[in-house]
């Protein structure tokens, strides 16, 4: 919970961010303003959607985040990427999400491709 995440936080991390999300995340949870896909429906429990104002994970720790992306969560659909996506890919997404009630146009066109 108290790893802190070594990248900066600027618009090309979380345009890198925004791009991993849209590949690998936002099947299950979602993009700014969108519904809830049909993969996201199916699934028990619930994915959070992230871009959701009662879904988000704007305060919890990066740390805590980070983890969940690199090793999942257990009996929930949701995988672990540690062994796919790289250190700096898990910690893009890992800045987005907890970004997420504060992105920039660019980001949220990025996200909407």
């Amino acid at each position: 919970a108290n790893e802190r995440n070594p990248i900066p936080m600027d618009e090309t991390n979380m345009l890198a961010g925004a791009e991993t999300y849209r590949t690998h995340c936002a099947v299950c949870h979602g993009r700014p303003g969108g519904s809830r896909t049909e993969i996201a429906r199916g699934m028990f429990p619930n994915p959070p959607q992230l871009f959701d104002t009662k879904d988000m994970v704007t305060d919890d720790p990066e740390g805590i985040t980070y983890w969940k992306v690199t090793h999942g969560i257990r009996l929930s659909g949701m995988p672990g990427f540690g062994k796919t996506l790289s250190d700096t890919a898990r910690w893009q997404v890992t800045m987005l999400v907890a970004h997420a009630d504060k992105i920039s146009p660019a980001v949220q066109t990025a996200l909407a491709k």
